[in-house]
């Protein structure tokens, strides 16, 4: 794909949409969508990288409750002709028809290479790739399980998305702990994921989200790795121009 004169490619991820109360998320809802309509007139392109909700479990019939802004502005901009792509994420890996039949959205559940303008692309959320976390990629394994699913259906919507929200609690909490910093390129497994495939073959931008820490690293030959941080600390995205890509801080006005 080559970029028409004046336009461009936002990436963003990492809304969490849903936590940690109703308030707080309703208002980063309303940015995000401010956000949305300020980029819509030089946007070629979106991609929305994972986590874009905190719990996301799609019935036949039936989705969570809520972020009607959100997914009405989704629907605006892609009936306007903007191209939008979405990704699934820990938080939100089980959608299963939902963006592609109502908002014209294809969702992607693994890592995809782009090429735009010239530039070769690694776009993914980033869960379960690199060494390590091997605990958390067999849970993957289970989750993604058709039968998982299936089995997960039979529960009623209310206490389905329920136990989620439940789990999702449990978890790591998207403050400030030290594992939300850049921990070097040692120890960070997306670096060392990206710097594999560098081994192989020439990829200029890698892009992930998932680790909620807003960074721009430089890798070999030119390459960068950008992680795409999340809108509850940092309200980052990243935009390429045709010629650069960068991370970027949103002030709503």
């Amino acid at each position: 794909m080559r970029l028409p004169d004046g336009k461009k490619i936002y990436f963003a991820s990492d809304f969490h949409l849903g936590i940690p109360d109703r308030a707080s998320s309703l208002a980063r809802e309303k940015r995000l969508c401010q956000w949305l309509d300020e980029i819509r007139e030089d946007a070629a392109q979106i991609f929305l990288v994972g986590d874009l909700f905190d719990v996301w479990f799609e019935y036949k019939n039936v989705i969570p409750k809520g972020y009607a802004r959100f997914l009405g502005k989704l629907a605006e901009l892609s009936d306007a002709g903007i191209l939008i792509e979405a990704f699934t994420g820990n938080h939100d890996l089980w959608m299963r028809g939902y963006f592609e039949d109502e908002l014209n959205i294809t969702v992607h559940h693994d890592v995809i290479t782009r090429e735009f303008n010239g530039k070769k692309f690694i776009i993914a959320h980033g869960d379960g790739l690199g060494p390590g976390d091997n605990t958390y990629k067999l849970l993957k394994k289970v989750l993604r399980s058709p039968l998982s699913q299936w089995l997960y259906r039979r529960l009623h919507p209310d206490t389905g998305v329920g136990m989620a929200g439940w789990f999702s609690r449990l978890g790591t909490k998207h403050g400030d702990e030290p594992e939300r910093e850049f921990l070097g390129p040692e120890k960070e497994w997306l670096v060392q994921y990206a710097l594999g495939i560098l081994e192989r073959e020439q990829i200029d931008y890698f892009i992930f989200g998932h680790r909620h820490i807003a960074v721009s690293y430089p890798l070999p030959n030119g390459s960068l790795y950008i992680n795409l941080g999340d809108w509850i600390r940092y309200d980052s995205y990243a935009v390429f121009d045709g010629k650069d890509l960068e991370l970027k801080f949103y002030k709503a006005k």
